[in-house]
């Protein structure tokens, strides 16, 4: 039997399940395995976006299990982004239009930040800086209001946003954001922005929920799957380092998209609904935060729409 995942009501009635796919540098050929797999397993929540370059392979995958009837479309929840590149008047309409649209149940702002449009999705220059514009990304959710109100997405949201920046867009625009999609893990909890969101009736979702298998974020300090305070939480449970890591952000109410191309990793994912770490479990895991980022952006960081220039 397929495992059952838990969802969470967005502000607009919708539900979005708490575990979903990441297709983050999924490969050709790789990603349509992973999305029927991971569907096979129980996933009905696939975050994918343009700027991925792999949602027609994506796309095939899931119409491939809706026509073998594993799967209805109603009972999916998937996540696209309008991409950098997309972002003046003309283009934002024909983003939407690239990605999968007949299947996308959310659409994102992916950056606050737009760029050079034209060409390449990553148009860096020389110095390996991209060539940005200053399109309102207040202008762009107003798009996104207009979509979501001609019926073809049913959620809206952003992602990478800060407070201030989700403020202007409760005061400028005139439909709420259900999500914003943010990195979150235990090295980088974010606490404050997330209450904020809470109070606001946003629902978070954490990419790098596993702070990805990175270099040591300082000299002496292991990587977050490796950290000894992880791994002695999860010998007590007998679960994974990455079932601990996920358990915490889901019982903290965010819902998370690892991504993964291995059968058995997609399943061990989702096997995180079957207990709950104790208080003592979760004060460890949030003595954690470093505040580090594994995407900090740096390339971006003078554009006066850089996201991570707050405390929030």
């Amino acid at each position: 039997m397929p495992i059952t995942i838990p969802k969470v009501k967005l502000s607009d009635g919708n539900e979005i399940p708490l575990l979903g796919l990441g297709t983050y540098k999924s490969g050709t050929g790789e990603v349509y395995r992973a999305v029927c797999d991971a569907i096979d397993i129980g996933y009905r929540h696939i975050d994918c976006a343009l700027a991925y370059e792999n949602e027609a392979e994506i796309g095939r995958a899931i119409k491939d299990k809706i026509a073998e009837g594993v799967v209805k479309r109603e009972d999916l929840f998937i996540t696209s982004k309008c991409w950098n590149t997309y972002r003046s008047e003309e283009l934002r309409p024909k983003g939407l239009e690239k990605t999968l649209t007949d299947l996308t149940s959310m659409y994102l702002i992916h950056w606050p930040f737009s760029w050079q449009e034209g060409g390449p999705l990553f148009p860096q220059d020389a110095d390996g800086n991209y060539p940005s514009t200053d399109v309102d990304y207040v202008d762009v959710w107003k798009s996104l209001e207009e979509y979501q109100k001609a019926g073809k997405v049913k959620s809206i949201g952003v992602s990478n946003f800060n407070h201030e920046q989700i403020e202007r867009v409760l005061k400028e625009g005139s439909v709420k954001p259900v999500v914003n999609q943010i990195e979150n893990h235990a090295y980088l909890q974010q606490e404050k922005l997330c209450a904020y969101c809470d109070s606001k009736g946003i629902v978070v979702t954490a990419y790098c929920p596993l702070a990805g298998p990175y270099k040591p974020f300082d000299a002496d300090g292991p990587i977050l799957m490796e950290h000894p305070d992880v791994k002695s939480i999860a010998v007590a449970w007998g679960k994974s380092v990455a079932q601990i890591l996920l358990r915490f952000l889901v019982q903290r109410n965010i819902v998370v998209i690892p991504k993964s191309v291995t059968r058995e990793r997609i399943l061990n994912n989702a096997q995180i609904f079957d207990f709950e770490l104790s208080q003592e479990d979760m004060a460890k895991l949030r003595a954690l935060d470093r505040g580090i980022r594994m995407v900090p952006f740096t390339q971006m960081k003078n554009h006066k729409y850089f996201p991570f220039g707050l405390e929030y």
